[in-house]
């Protein structure tokens, strides 16, 4: 679905991305795992264009870069980690706003059509009962809800998350990522995601690429590259003793 060829991103003379490669394919969860700075966040805003980049991002072999804003909202979702939301819009205006895509010139969808999709999203991710309050009003947990419902009536069939449960309290990140796994058993599906957290990488992802200093150090299934070894060559300590000391603490005794 997605190819990564050769991709490098620079500010100034300084390599922020050098030369990673990877692909997406139908069914994949790859999370970007490594250190502050070593590339992860750049990568997704290079593959949603937001940043400038050598190399190239091919959706289903189409260069990204050449396809119009219309194709790619209609393929590739972004849900980042922050939304800085100063407007009063309703939950349900938010939502309806991941539908602009496909309402455009005589082909758009009908109406009852488009209503049934927004339903259907603010359902999906339990903010049915908020369809008509004020964003202005939600908690950090619920606003993330809404803009995941607002990818959900988008229905991309890719799905680029940077840090999507970052500053959420528990409960809520294990709301987040239960809807995103849910929305990933359809077909035709793959999901990228930025994450801080390993053991969120490792209860949900299906494949990892870890980073460090923008190079990609490796990649391939979650369990052949969350090692030991690898995470000690990246973050320089014993992670994986460290996270059994975090979890013998919850033991009774």
């Amino acid at each position: 679905m997605l190819e990564v060829k050769n991709m490098t991103v620079k500010y100034g003379s300084k390599a922020i991305v050098d030369n990673v490669n990877f692909t997406v394919s139908e069914g994949q969860w790859i999370m970007l795992v490594g250190p502050n700075g070593a590339g992860k966040s750049t990568i997704v805003n290079a593959i949603s264009q937001g940043v400038h980049y050598t190399g190239t991002v091919s959706y289903n072999g189409q260069n990204v870069a050449k396809m119009k804003p219309i194709q790619i909202a209609q393929n590739i979702g972004i849900l980042s980690q922050n939304h800085y939301v100063t407007y009063a819009f309703t939950v349900g205006e938010v939502v309806n706003i991941g539908r602009y895509s496909y309402t455009e010139g005589i082909f758009g969808s009908s109406k009852e059509n488009e209503k049934e999709v927004v339903r259907k999203a603010l359902e999906k991710t339990g903010m049915l009962p908020f369809e008509n309050q004020s964003v202005l009003t939600l908690s950090g947990g619920e606003l993330q809800r809404t803009f995941l419902a607002q990818i959900f009536a988008q229905n991309p069939k890719l799905l680029i998350l940077d840090e999507p449960t970052n500053h959420l309290d528990l409960v809520y990140q294990k709301q987040v990522f239960e809807l995103i796994s849910e929305w990933l058993k359809e077909p035709g599906r793959a999901v990228v995601s930025v994450v801080h957290d390993l053991s969120l990488a490792r209860a949900y992802g299906t494949d990892a690429i870890l980073l460090d200093g923008g190079r990609a150090v490796s990649s391939g299934k979650l369990k052949d590259v969350i090692t030991r070894e690898n995470l000690k060559s990246v973050y320089n300590m014993d992670v994986y003793s460290w996270m059994l000391e975090m979890l013998a603490q919850w033991e009774e005794g």
